[in-house]
């Protein structure tokens, strides 16, 4: 079902949003403003509930927590927004002090997409970027595909080929409550467990500063299910208020790289996906976040989980063995699966 809003975005034109339903009752929605997940209503217990942090459909231009969005060219951050890519220095926009985060100030979230088809069970989004946009080179053509499965899956496709080399490092920046959405309750409450081995420290400014770590004897071992709480701001977590940080996934495609459950058990949702690498992010400067009712969240009210590449990738080509750098002419294909039971 696609509808169109009786308000414009900031490009003069309606809204439009398309809703799926599949045969349990799940409804998902997802506007053509930045490709962006609006809401995930799973059934549980007989009743459906709001798992997905979001806000009123005219704030999103407005507020700067990504919530829901398609972010890109470049996911994450490149250091000083700026990188050598052959004999070339790129300089890209910066919008996070020196640095560059998720695209830049018109990055991927702040574009219409086109709506180029939507069925019962999906919706596909294109948009074109075009050399130079926010300093990168190359014409981009991109492509999402959201499918929502009887099964009560939600999968995200990414394609995309460019006509020059590129950073290039899509994802969906989704915040989960599993418990309360709407409102968004304390999400340290809920249980992780992370198919990862390595994380990747960062400066207070979200900058890698170090080589991969292994996580035994670290806070960011979550091999092992436990509260997100548990060893919350512990150790390299104090620079950035709590988990920010990417591990690298083990054989992602093979079993899920996340198992998110609610506080008393009753929801979870496993994440698979083609990524080398899952950003979470605890929600820790959410505060002031629209909610959909007219309120704020607080900081901590959900959690994103960020299926991409390692940040600032361009920077480091020991790290390009898991993307980051598309090659001209070649395809970029990447999917991520958020399975709830």
């Amino acid at each position: 079902m696609l509808e169109k809003t009786a308000f414009n975005a900031p490009d003069g034109q309606p809204y439009q949003i398309v809703q799926l339903t599949n045969s349990n009752g799940m409804t998902v929605q997802f506007m053509d403003w930045g490709a962006t997940w609006l809401s995930c209503k799973v059934p549980v217990n007989g009743e459906l509930r709001e798992v997905l942090l979001g806000c009123k459909v005219e704030d999103y231009p407005h507020q700067t927590a990504y919530l829901g969005a398609s972010v890109g060219r470049y996911a994450n951050r490149i250091a000083h927004a700026q990188f050598e890519l052959g004999e070339r220095t790129i300089q890209l926009v910066a919008n996070q002090g020196k640095h560059q985060l998720h695209g830049g100030k018109e990055g991927f979230d702040k574009h219409r997409w086109k709506v180029e088809e939507c069925g019962q069970n999906f919706a596909r989004f294109s948009l074109v970027s075009p050399d130079g946009d926010q300093g990168f080179e190359g014409n981009v053509q991109v492509n999402v595909l959201y499918t929502l499965t009887d099964e009560n899956s939600v999968k995200i496709e990414y394609e995309a080929e460019s006509d020059k080399d590129t950073a290039l490092n899509l994802t969906n920046h989704a915040y989960f409550n599993l418990e309360n959405a709407e409102q968004g309750s304390d999400v340290r409450n809920h249980t992780l467990r992370l198919n990862a081995d390595f994380y990747l420290p960062v400066d207070g400014e979200g900058i890698p500063n170090s080589s991969l770590k292994h996580v035994v004897n670290t806070s960011f071992d979550f091999r092992v299910a436990k509260p997100i709480a548990q060893d919350f701001q512990q150790g390299e977590q104090v620079v950035t208020k709590g988990y920010d940080h990417s591990f690298i996934v083990n054989k992602a495609w093979q079993k899920p790289c996340a198992l998110l459950t609610s506080p008393n058990e009753d929801l979870s949702l496993e994440v698979l996906t083609s990524q080398a690498a899952l950003q979470v992010y605890t929600g820790n400067y959410l505060a002031g976040t629209p909610t959909r009712e007219g309120g704020a969240y607080q900081d901590f009210s959900g959690i994103a989980l960020e299926t991409q590449c390692l940040p600032d990738t361009p920077n480091h080509p020991e790290w390009q063995n898991y993307g980051g750098i598309q090659k001209a002419g070649e395809r970029y294909y990447q999917w991520t699966e958020f399975r709830f039971k």
